[in-house]
């Protein structure tokens, strides 16, 4: 589970790198987004037979980090970021 969460973060911030534009979520939504992307990264590899959603596989981190991207942009387009309530407010 540890696993997870230090490889969301890498994946978080690779998805948000990756992702075209400027992305108005928070870190923590970042990290979030990661580590679902590394759930679901998981998931898929494991379902295609390159090995258990346990370990770290080429296949699956790039998995990862395509799920991810759509998550941070999922969540930028349901304007769940801080910078967006600014927004909202004027």
């Amino acid at each position: 589970m540890i696993g997870f969460i230090v490889a969301g973060i890498f994946i978080g911030i690779l998805a948000r790198l990756i992702t075209p534009g400027r992305q108005r979520i928070g870190v923590l939504m970042t990290i979030f987004a990661g580590i679902l992307g590394s759930i679901v990264g998981g998931l898929i590899a494991s379902w295609i037979g390159t090995g258990s959603i346990w370990e770290l596989n080429f296949l699956g981190f790039v998995f990862a980090i395509g799920a991810a991207i759509l998550f941070v942009a999922a969540a930028e387009g349901l304007r769940l970021g801080p910078g967006n309530r600014r927004e909202l407010e004027r």
